[in-house]
């Protein structure tokens, strides 16, 4: 079984200090991770990329070098999955059609963006749109998230859900 762990908006040193432990803990056992955007400084690619293979997009706070490194919209494979990620960012329409839309001329089964710290999971058109949420800046929302990826014969998607002082 293949586990790729989805986590953006970290906005760290912004929002904190460090990974959360909660998120360490999956990043531990994980096979990739997948970063939507609003990482903040390289730092927090280093501090993933200790734990395994780590890639992903720039989001529209992430300095030069952040976008150099990682540019603005990939697709990933993981055996028969395909999964687009893009931060999400824009003008006009909402993040979740700015993602969908960004993939529209692609075979995708999933598509993974950020932007708005707001956990989503729902199909459109075969195709699962997906916000993992923010580990470290839940804005509004009840908990903090990320999310999980397992593949195996088949694959499932989940939010993992937690508070601060997990």
């Amino acid at each position: 079984m293949q586990k790729i762990v989805i986590v953006s908006d970290t906005h760290i040193p912004a929002r904190a200090k460090k990974i959360p432990q909660r998120l360490a803990d999956e990043c531990q056992t994980a096979d990739f991770i997948i970063h939507a955007g609003d990482w903040q400084t390289l730092d927090v690619y280093h501090e993933l990329a200790a734990y395994t293979e780590t890639d992903g997009v720039t989001g529209n706070v992430d300095p030069w070098e952040i976008a150099d490194r990682f540019g603005k919209r990939k697709i990933f494979t993981f055996g028969d999955v395909k999964v687009g990620v893009i931060h999400g960012d824009g003008i006009q329409k909402t993040t979740e059609q700015r993602a969908f839309e960004a993939f529209s001329d692609e075979q995708v089964d999933i598509i993974v963006f950020g932007h708005s710290h707001i956990p989503l999971m729902r199909e459109v058109d075969g195709i699962t749109l997906f916000n993992p949420g923010s580990p470290t800046d839940k804005r509004m929302q009840p908990q903090y998230s990320f999310g999980l990826l397992e593949i195996d014969e088949t694959w499932e998607l989940k939010h993992v859900f937690f508070d601060k002082e997990e």
